[in-house]
């Protein structure tokens, strides 16, 4: 093999030499692995060139069918950047400023999944790597929302919460770890999207979410994830999205049972007010603490949350606008209905 290799090193240098185009050496350095592995097919064991020349056609076999996976492998990575380039050579000027396009070369790899699906493509990246996500609470729902919202690429993701990481937390906030119990949890949630995603930028709201800053800060995002356990929390958050005119992807989990909703307003799907004007009555609304939650559920209705949250920023399939999804984890049944705006709600009717 050291003479083949000799040769092709004599055919690029002289080529190089002599101004032959690139694509032109390429070629003769293709007819000398084709004349060679013709050669060791024809040639009988034991002959002098079929020794001086690698003495098997397996070994050339592997090597041909490993440069040829390279090119492919080439082909596709440039493939995905011009479309990307394309995306951005075409983009609104007028969109808000964000870690925009073109993506780099270990985004289009990172992200190539996405890319290649049909329903995503590369303007949904992009949509993605310039949407602005705020997630409330970095507990059961916040943990694996977070995660995925980071892995799909979401340009700015903000998450606010007051509390720190507690033992009891890990049986199924997994965005924690024991190490960094006793950590403000938003700064837990930080550390394990950089590792997870350098890409994206985080900021971390390490507060409890009030009535003053919440229109200001719902302003600053595109979307609002509620995955917060209080009723007067959740209800606060409404109002703060209605006066801002921005959507809120709403969950929430109680022992095995977990449910998704869309409230939008503003595009004609109800408030929470619409839904639930009162608050319930004591005793029936139960935080998990009080009644237990199965680890893994939070996993399944965040990981919900996240997809739908990439449907509602890319466009992509049906999202939960007007219905509700309810997940039944101990039977393993799941089912949706519809909700309308009530006209005489107290906290959208006038819009």
């Amino acid at each position: 093999m050291l003479l083949v290799a000799f040769l092709a090193a004599v055919i690029w240098g002289i080529g190089a030499a002599m101004g032959v185009p690139r694509a032109a050496r390429v070629n003769m350095l293709g007819l000398l692995f084709v004349i060679v592995l013709a050669l060791q097919i024809v040639l009988p064991d034991g002959h002098p060139v079929r020794e001086a020349t690698g003495e098997s056609p397996a070994l050339w076999l592997i090597l041909g069918a490993g440069v040829v996976l390279v090119l492919i492998y080439r082909a596709i990575l440039n493939r995905l950047r011009g479309q990307a380039a394309e995306i951005e050579a075409t983009r609104d000027e007028t969109q808000p400023a964000m870690p925009q396009g073109p993506f780099s070369d270990v985004e289009l790899e990172r992200y190539a999944r996405h890319i290649t699906l049909p329903d995503i493509g590369g303007a949904g990246q992009l949509a993605l790597k310039n949407a602005r996500v705020l997630v409330i609470g970095a507990g059961g729902l916040g943990a694996p929302a977070l995660l995925y919202l980071a892995a799909a690429g979401v340009g700015r993701i903000g998450v606010i919460d007051g509390d720190t990481v507690a033992l009891s937390n890990l049986q199924r906030q997994v965005i924690h770890t024991d190490a960094r119990q006793d950590m403000p949890k938003v700064f837990s949630a930080q550390a394990a999207i950089a590792a997870l995603n350098p890409h994206v930028d985080t900021r971390p709201y390490n507060r409890a979410l009030t009535a003053d800053i919440a229109e200001e800060l719902f302003a600053e995002y595109d979307l609002i994830l509620d995955g917060t356990d209080s009723f007067e929390t959740r209800a606060l958050v409404n109002r703060a999205a209605v006066a801002v005119g921005r959507p809120v992807l709403a969950g929430a989990i109680s022992a095995w049972e977990g449910q998704i909703t869309l409230y939008d307003p503003a595009s004609g799907a109800p408030c929470m007010a619409c839904v639930f004007p009162k608050a319930p009555e004591p005793g029936l609304a139960a935080t998990c603490a009080e009644t237990g939650v199965i680890g893994a559920l939070p996993g399944v209705v965040g990981s919900m949350m996240a997809l739908e949250a990439v449907k509602h920023i890319t466009g992509a399939g049906t999202g939960l606008s007007g219905r509700m999804l309810i997940y039944d984890g101990l039977n393993a049944e799941m089912r949706s209905f519809a909700m309308k705006r009530r006209p005489d709600c107290a906290v959208c009717g006038g819009l």
